[in-house]
């Protein structure tokens, strides 16, 4: 459940540009998302940001990044099968020996030796899976502890969860310590993006709408089309847009 909130954590504080205001048509379950989202950013300036402050403040630039490394040494495990269901033959086979050079030759990913040879970091989990498959993401939710997600995303999370190699190690308390750890790291990680939170007219807008637009380019693969239709699959079946047209149209035929 930790590392499953430390991954949220990810979107709910990315940059990027972001509208302001109610009434988004991704959004119909505004009125419920809005008090889950004020709970949720309670209990982070309260526990999770002095937290991550702290651990920034008392470890070494150097111990901080190989903590890092190890944990998205992990994620290129999930990267890697997710790749393969959305058939990136090539791109799984080099994300899956990414981890094979840095769980060896990088101890356990300590280093990030595989990029260092040239094999770039891929970013894909099973939700992009579902969206790659053309599974639309429905409403957005704010889920309460885990934060903003969309129906799609979801049940992306539960297709990842078993590829998540920590649930496997027997050991109940090193496993909630090591999950722990990762959500620590991770937001720490994160520091750096709580100014343009804290600046933002309605944080929620923000927070929701750079959710969406990181969603989106992810499912796209950093190219998404100009206008896409997240919400409603219908689409119009009459290009004539009022009367007039309609009648500018009969005219000309």
């Amino acid at each position: 459940m930790k590392k499953l909130l430390g991954l949220i954590l990810c979107s709910l504080f990315i940059s990027g540009c972001a509208s302001v205001g109610n009434g988004n048509p991704q959004d119909p379950l505004e009125n419920i998302n809005r008090p889950i989202y004020k709970f949720n950013r309670g209990l982070d300036k309260v526990i999770l940001r002095p937290m991550a402050k702290g651990y920034k403040a008392i470890t070494p630039d150097p111990v901080e990044k190989g903590v890092s490394n190890i944990f998205e040494n992990l994620d290129d495990i999930i990267t890697s099968v997710n790749g393969l269901l959305q058939g990136k033959v090539k791109q799984s086979g080099s994300d899956l020996l990414r981890v094979v050079i840095n769980s060896t030759v990088g101890l356990v990913g300590i280093f990030d030796v595989a990029s260092s040879w040239g094999l770039e970091k891929h970013d894909e989990d099973f939700g992009q899976t579902l969206g790659y498959w053309g599974f639309k993401p429905g409403p957005y939710v704010m889920l309460p502890f885990l934060g903003p997600s969309d129906f799609r995303d979801v049940w992306g999370i539960a297709g990842d969860y078993p590829l998540n190699p920590v649930r496997y190690h027997d050991d109940v308390s090193e496993r909630n310590s090591i999950s722990g750890m990762r959500l620590i790291d991770k937001r720490a990680s994160l520091l750096q993006f709580d100014s343009q939170l804290d600046e933002a007219i309605d944080e929620y807008a923000f927070v929701r709408d750079a959710f969406l637009q990181n969603r989106q380019y992810k499912v796209f693969d950093g190219n998404p089309p100009e206008e896409d239709d997240w919400f409603n699959d219908d689409e119009l079946e009459d290009d004539c847009v009022d009367a007039e047209d309609c009648d500018a149209e009969e005219d000309i035929e």
